[in-house]
């Protein structure tokens, strides 16, 4: 499912605003790649797929949650993909199935099958809920976390 083009990884997560669900995901990987001593090897970044949001900083929803976990985080603003990032990025990982959507039109297809859906790294073909509609930072924590622990392990086989 992951490839890997070099011995550094460069991985994206993309979400519809850039504020909630991809800044998470950016944080809690970026934390647990700490953790097992990858930093070195791992890149991670997150971007919007659509324009509202840009130049916000994360939501305050998802600031609480990392807090509470004691997940660091920094000051960011929101910025948009291009399709540059598509040649950039090794892993590009979608939040829900628009995202899915918007991600093939942005890349032509995926011609080089580096877009996924962050849930399938745990073997389920579901979205991560977006907690600016669900107002429940929690659950898509929840889920974040198990994807982002997925996927650093598969990361870790290769």
């Amino acid at each position: 499912m992951t490839q890997k083009t070099k011995d550094k990884v460069n991985i994206l997560f993309v979400c519809h605003g850039n504020i909630c669900r991809s800044p998470m995901a950016e944080f809690v990987m970026k934390h647990l790649v700490r953790e097992v001593g990858l930093a070195d090897r791992i890149r991670v970044a997150s971007k919007a797929l659509h324009t509202d949001e840009i130049g916000s900083d994360t939501h305050h929803g998802t600031r609480a949650v990392l807090d509470a976990h004691a997940i660091p985080y920094e000051k960011r603003s929101a910025a948009l993909m291009t399709r540059a990032d598509y040649d950039t990025y090794d892993i590009i990982i979608g939040m829900d199935e628009e995202n899915m959507r918007d991600l093939a039109r942005l890349t032509g297809g995926d011609p080089k099958g580096k877009v996924h859906r962050l849930l399938s790294y745990i073997g389920e073909n579901r979205d991560v809920a977006d907690p600016w509609y669900t107002g429940n930072f929690d659950v898509t924590y929840r889920d974040v976390d198990a994807g982002c622990r997925a996927l650093l392990a598969e990361l870790g086989k290769s």
